[in-house]
């Protein structure tokens, strides 16, 4: 009789178990999927965010070489000098590129692990 009762309690504790094991793990499909497009949105907003961004720099840079183009009363220097001015710009970040590196690094991270 002994043996019964056990089986007949534990029978009940064993589907409880399965039912919170399937429980568990549901749950941690549902945060994966959160993360996952969250993450999703996120680049896809920056994504936007940059385009916008870089056309915004684009047509500013067109109207500061031509306006250099018309006080220099030559389009070739004025468009020269935005050139020029952009490879200095260049050279400055390419000698500090290790101190840009891990800003970044850490911005990702945090983005990721939010």
């Amino acid at each position: 009789m002994e043996e019964k009762k056990d089986t007949a309690t534990a029978q009940p504790i064993i589907d409880q178990l399965k039912e919170y094991a399937e429980t568990r793990f549901t749950l941690a499909k549902y945060k994966a999927i959160e993360k996952g497009t969250s993450i999703i949105a996120s680049i896809i907003i920056d994504l936007i965010v940059v385009v916008i961004a870089a056309v915004t720099f684009l047509f500013a840079s067109f109207t500061l070489a031509l306006f250099l183009a018309d006080v220099f009363a030559s389009y070739w220097k004025g468009f020269g000098a935005v050139a020029g001015f952009y490879l200095i710009i260049v050279i400055i970040i390419l000698a500090a590129k290790g101190s840009f590196e891990k800003p970044i690094i850490n911005g990702f991270i945090k983005k990721i692990f939010k």
